[in-house]
């Protein structure tokens, strides 16, 4: 059953209108909102929350011991740690992503990462803030692409891995340097996950899944692949899912449903849109063209 976070749940029962959402294992998931003229409290999360403003938050106000205050607009972003009771009073329009993810979690990413483990993990809270690399990794990634297309699931967990190491980094109290990666993987490691990655194709494939394999933390075999291959593992994957769908496309008269499913797409139209933007052309054109 998949884990229910107090944040998501409480937003539910608002006027937040909930536009998509999709859980990555692991103790995380991401949430796309909308909200106006609403006053939101949420009190004692189990959880951490990360929230970027997308559009408008102007007239996005945060209690304080001093009154209510405001000072949202895009590409601000809130970080609200778990125990972390947080009064809004949203007067205005509020388009905002959140990114929900377990202590456990990120103690996790952060044991794995630094091969240390802290006695215990402060969260600072961070109200209307900015930090390029959180905008970024928002909308060059998790809001670049479809979340419901199973094929865009080693992406989001890319970055969403991305964001809770910059997170465990920036805003605790431990600020570790990270760790240099030399080398990419050896030559039998990579051959495995190589190996995994054209059998599985049809699956939604994590981070975790491939540094799994090679027996490595997510932070490091991100690296160690791009090195070794020269693009990143979800580009990897992408490009590997296309070429079997040109090859069936090509060489059987299956349809675009089945190809679609074959290669570890949602749908045929998740699979068109994706094809298209990165051939150059939809796979029925690519079709019609090989029977004329």
């Amino acid at each position: 059953m998949p884990r229910q976070y107090q944040a998501f749940e409480t937003l539910k029962k608002h006027q937040a209108v909930l536009h998509d959402t999709v859980q990555l294992g692991s103790g995380m998931q991401l949430a796309a909102w909308s909200n106006k003229n609403d006053c939101v409290t949420q009190e004692d999360p189990d959880h951490h929350t990360l929230s970027l403003y997308i559009a408008d938050g102007y007239e996005c106000y945060h209690k304080t011991r001093a009154g209510w205050h405001n000072g949202g607009g895009p590409d601000r972003f809130c970080l609200m740690p778990k125990h972390n009771i947080s009064s809004w009073d949203v007067r205005g329009a509020l388009s905002f992503v959140h990114l929900y993810y377990t202590d456990d979690h990120l103690r996790q990413v952060i044991e794995q990462t630094w091969d240390r483990s802290p006695a215990s993990i402060q969260v600072a809270e961070q109200v209307f803030s900015e930090d390029r690399q959180i905008t970024q990794l928002y909308r060059h990634f998790l809001l670049s692409c479809q979340w419901q297309d199973n094929s865009n699931h080693l992406l989001l967990s890319s970055a969403t891995n991305l964001l809770v190491t910059h997170l465990a980094r920036q805003y605790t109290q431990l600020q570790w340097s990270l760790p240099q990666v030399r080398g990419g993987l050896s030559p039998s490691v990579l051959n495995r996950v190589k190996e995994y990655i054209h059998g599985h194709l049809a699956d939604p494939l994590s981070l975790a899944d491939l540094a799994q394999i090679a027996e490595l933390s997510e932070y490091h075999f991100a690296r160690m692949f791009k090195q070794s291959m020269g693009v990143a593992p979800h580009q990897y994957v992408m490009n590997a899912r296309l070429i079997r769908a040109e090859s069936l496309l090509r060489h059987t008269a299956l349809d675009m449903t089945t190809i679609a499913l074959d290669c570890g797409f949602s749908s045929s139209s998740h699979f068109s849109h994706r094809f298209k933007s990165l051939r150059g052309m939809a796979p029925s054109a690519l079709r019609a063209e090989l029977l004329r």
